[in-house]
């Protein structure tokens, strides 16, 4: 009985309050509640959903967001972790870099769309760009505490047991800092599909934000919302994926062991 109850707990209980404003949306619309020209019932945008999928429409945009998505994310990730670690590690890069991030960093890297239209134009360019400033910051400043946070009596015990700089950074201080990273990284992922949206409803023309704004044009409230969902169900997948990620390499740690 108990395991019953905990699979109901793990697998159906997270689902239960969707069902229910599912099921009340489609009862508002069916029953003329809710007008029809403001909000499609859940099985007229179903329809809408499919009836793009059979043209392949659908598919080519949400692989050509992720495109972006994920370039953008590699890239500004990337750059995020590298200046994280070092400025964690070196002082003397501290004292020159950290400052000067954190002044940009409280610039809001939306506002700088009209700029870098100019600069980039509207090509791929642009959105990678806008993204990678997006997901940077995060990644940077969890990455960057989770290293000056790293319990300094442990680096002393690795100095101790004869460790080497570079085993000491990756077994002591990374791997101390690494639940506050993967936190950056999940926090980032959110970030990063709410670029990706503003960027490609702002300039674009392909992609899952593109097919939002052109049925927009035409009042195609239905797949206006297909977009939305897709959307939700990408940043759902990714932050899955992250903690996923997280169990695997948190293992080690007693507040991320749930077994």
């Amino acid at each position: 009985m108990r395991k019953i109850f905990n699979t109901y707990l793990k697998y159906v209980a997270p689902w239960i309050l969707p069902a229910l404003l599912i099921g009340s949306w489609q009862l508002f619309t069916s029953t003329g509640l809710v007008a029809k020209d403001v909000l499609p019932s859940p099985t007229e945008i179903v329809a809408s959903a499919y009836r793009i999928i059979q043209t392949g429409e659908l598919f080519i945009h949400i692989q050509v967001s992720f495109t972006r998505a994920i370039s953008g994310f590699l890239i500004g990730g990337g750059l995020g972790l590298i200046l994280g670690i070092v400025n964690g590690v070196f002082p003397i890069a501290e004292r020159h870099v950290d400052t000067t991030i954190q002044m940009f960093r409280n610039i809001p890297h939306l506002a700088l769309i009209p700029l870098v239209i100019l600069w980039l134009g509207i090509g791929e360019e642009a959105k990678i760009f806008l993204v990678s400033i997006g997901v940077f910051f995060p990644i940077y400043v969890n990455t960057y505490y989770g290293i000056i946070s790293v319990d300094k009596g442990l680096i002393e015990m690795g100095r101790v047991y004869g460790l080497t700089r570079s085993k000491l950074l990756v077994r002591v201080i990374f791997k101390g800092a690494l639940p506050s990273v993967l936190v950056g990284v999940r926090y980032a992922l959110g970030i990063m599909w709410l670029t990706l949206i503003v960027a490609e409803t702002v300039a674009a023309d392909s992609g899952i934000g593109y097919m939002a704004m052109h049925a927009r044009e035409f009042m195609q409230i239905d797949v206006v919302i297909v977009a939305i969902l897709l959307y939700a169900i990408l940043g759902k997948l990714a932050d899955t994926a992250a903690k996923i990620l997280e169990s695997k390499l948190l293992k080690w740690n007693p507040s991320y062991n749930k077994s």
